[in-house]
């Protein structure tokens, strides 16, 4: 089963951006986390948009960060990428009419959406400062 890693690929990416002076380059991002440019730039412009990130065009260019790690929870980032469910189980849907399957999806769903509450609500109280505590974060 494929895991959506982007939420901590894009953290990873933002508490490196804190230890730099100056921008980082897409390609830079890139060659760290093993994928293409455009990819980062796509993801990196949705980051923008919501004012976490900013960039700029140009020789010596790249991606910094608008706003202090301490102002940015894990929460805001989760939204940022759009939400998706921090779960990868599936539900059946093969016999919609047997009350067994109906039963056994409504006893996880009930459980899976408890937990995602809890976990959510715990993004909200983690900010990216405290991520990086114990990483010499200071500007590179």
């Amino acid at each position: 089963m494929r895991k959506d890693s982007r939420l901590s690929r894009v953290l990873h990416v933002l508490i490196h951006l804190n230890m730099f002076e100056h921008p980082v380059t897409s390609e830079a991002i890139a060659k760290m986390l093993r994928t293409n440019p455009v990819v980062v730039r796509r993801t990196m412009a949705t980051l923008r948009e919501q004012g976490f990130v900013e960039s700029v065009k140009g020789h010596n260019g790249g991606w910094s960060l608008k706003k202090p790690l301490a102002d940015i929870t894990l929460l805001d980032i989760h939204r940022s990428l759009g939400e998706s469910s921090v779960f990868t189980i599936g539900l059946t849907d093969e016999h919609t009419q047997c009350p067994i399957e109906q039963a056994v999806n409504q006893s996880l769903q009930d459980v899976m959406n408890e937990a995602e509450t809890l976990m959510l609500k715990r993004f909200g109280q983690v900010n990216l400062a405290a991520l990086a505590k114990g990483f010499d974060v200071g500007k590179k």
